[in-house]
């Protein structure tokens, strides 16, 4: 094994880590029962750095280690789990993979977002009835109220908390000589436009689950 693939599988490695730490150590709630982990934000991450493959790969193996450890929803909780970061995380580093530039990766994380919004609206409706239990006429009735405003926030913090954390992991990584440095990586360039696009997301979304909460 060449050392680039070393570093590579390195790298990668502490990805899966850190998203399975944000899984047992980040979830919040954000509507009635459902919570939020920022697992996403280390996956798309990990995309965005060695593409979409690294999303899939990083994703199917931090839901199953969470199936067998924090879970208690079976192979179909696990399935839901690898769908929805799948959704977002993959479709916003094939897309910045493609135009590899910061219109690129906003673009990616737009459409990652939009995405998984749809798909998780679908995959609630056809699976969330056997896994959680419920009957499907009980969890048509909370897509919209529920799920639908659930999978909004989460991609949207996903997305912003990317946008924050995307520059200074990197920075980090080409430091550590973990991945490959640039000409012009010895500083950190911060785009304000992005960082107040980002913080405003950020906002409303903490606006929104604390207004959802005292709805409750």
């Amino acid at each position: 094994m060449n050392i680039s693939k070393a570093k590579k599988l390195t790298t990668i490695g502490m990805l899966c880590a850190l998203a399975y730490v944000a899984v047992v150590v980040g979830r919040i709630p954000l509507v009635l029962f459902l919570k939020y982990d920022p697992k996403d934000v280390i996956i798309v991450i990990g995309g965005f750095i060695f593409g979409p493959i690294t999303s899939f790969t990083i994703a199917i193996i931090v839901s199953i280690v969470q199936m067998f450890t924090i879970s208690g929803t079976g192979i179909l909780g696990c399935m839901m789990n690898i769908i929805s970061s799948c959704t977002f995380a993959c479709t916003a580093s094939f897309i910045y993979k493609r135009k590899h530039k910061l219109s690129g990766a906003l673009l990616g994380l737009f459409c990652g977002w939009a995405c998984q919004v749809v798909v998780m609206m679908l995959w609630n409706y056809l699976i969330a009835p056997i896994y959680m239990g419920y009957p499907r006429d009980t969890v048509v009735e909370l897509l919209i109220p529920a799920f639908l405003p659930f999978n909004l926030i989460k991609g949207g913090l996903n997305a912003a908390i990317t946008m924050l954390l995307y520059k200074p992991v990197v920075t980090v990584l080409r430091r550590s000589n973990l991945i490959e440095s640039k000409k012009d990586s010895g500083k950190m360039h911060i785009n304000i436009g992005v960082l107040l696009v980002a913080l405003l997301m950020l906002i409303t979304c903490v606006l929104l689950i604390l207004s959802f909460n005292d709805m409750i």
